[in-house]
């Protein structure tokens, strides 16, 4: 979600990731002449479910939308229930939500969550490149002076710096914990903010925080002020962004239905999500904003 799974450690919280406990009623069944695609109620999964949804009326297909439903919790059970068809999901996140243990190499997570969905009736999708995980990050001045790439490199100064960071961090394996437990950070403090959003990008770049925890797809990355150092040692688990579909779909609609999502996630970078993110916090609809990526990329939609 973002995943939130990954800040609140299996929890769907962009909140994933924070969403709401509950959210709209879903009443769309298997057996119409429609496509039926959800998303969670954050903006980026929405964005996500707009590209699919418009991708495939694109391709001539029918398709009905259930947006910003809720949290993971109410939107699985949709889908494997029938009540939704195609849901844009986060690997990692997804996996552990359902009981497995994802680790940071993809292709593992993935085969992971197909084998755990298949006897579910649902089918996993091409993964695509983009990924929506717990970062560290830092300015690009504090980087240049302290040679910064990685998060091992912060191992020498960790202990004069001071981590900014969602308020469960200190309890999370994914946060605070990890970060000690897989790489023995030190911090000197840690400073509770907001849960990977404006408040932390902010105090990053003002100097209240040295390091901030932010996600990899946020907007805040676009600018090449701020520097996201790269999980060497793999903590965060893959959250690659993949489509789950109901099997009895893609049969009764046919091998199209995966044609044109594979096409997506075979295109679909981290660095188009934080475009993406920037457009939706400046006011774009979603809808808007799925089409601009369409155009961008050459995928046909459905004219008004």
């Amino acid at each position: 979600m973002r995943p939130w799974a990954i800040l609140l450690a299996g929890s769907l919280a962009v909140a994933s990731p924070a969403c709401a406990e509950t959210g709209t009623p879903i009443d769309t069944a298997v057996g119409d002449d429609a496509i039926t695609v959800a998303s969670f109620n954050f903006a980026e999964d929405q964005v996500i479910a707009e590209i699919y949804a418009a991708a495939l009326e694109g391709a001539g297909f029918h398709v009905e939308r259930q947006m910003a439903v809720g949290t993971r919790e109410l939107v699985l059970p949709s889908l494997e229930r029938g009540l939704v068809e195609v849901v844009p999901e986060y690997a990692g996140s997804a996996l552990r939500f359902l009981g497995g243990a994802p680790s940071s190499d993809t292709a593992a997570t993935v085969h992971a969550l197909r084998s755990t969905l298949g006897a579910r009736g649902l089918e996993v999708l091409r993964p695509a490149d983009a990924q929506d995980a717990n970062g560290l990050v830092v300015t690009a001045d504090t980087a240049e002076r302290l040679g910064l790439r990685t998060i091992g490199d912060l191992a020498p100064d960790a202990r004069t710096m001071t981590l900014g960071g969602p308020p469960e961090c200190p309890d999370r394996d994914l946060c605070l914990r990890g970060f000690e437990d897989r790489y023995g950070l030190r911090f000197r403090s840690f400073l509770p903010l907001d849960t990977g959003g404006p408040l932390t990008a902010e105090a990053i770049r003002r100097g209240t925080v040295d390091v901030g925890v932010l996600f990899t797809t946020d907007g805040a990355l676009t600018t090449g002020e701020l520097l996201l150092l790269d999980d060497d040692l793999g903590l965060q688990p893959a959250e690659n962004v993949v489509p789950i579909v109901r099997r009895d779909a893609i049969e009764r609609f046919g091998p199209g239905v995966t044609t044109i999502l594979d096409r997506i996630s075979s295109m679909l970078t981290t660095d188009d999500l934080r475009r993406l993110n920037v457009m939706i916090a400046g006011g774009t609809d979603p809808a808007a904003a799925a089409r601009v990526w369409l155009d961008a990329n050459g995928v046909p939609v459905r004219q008004a």
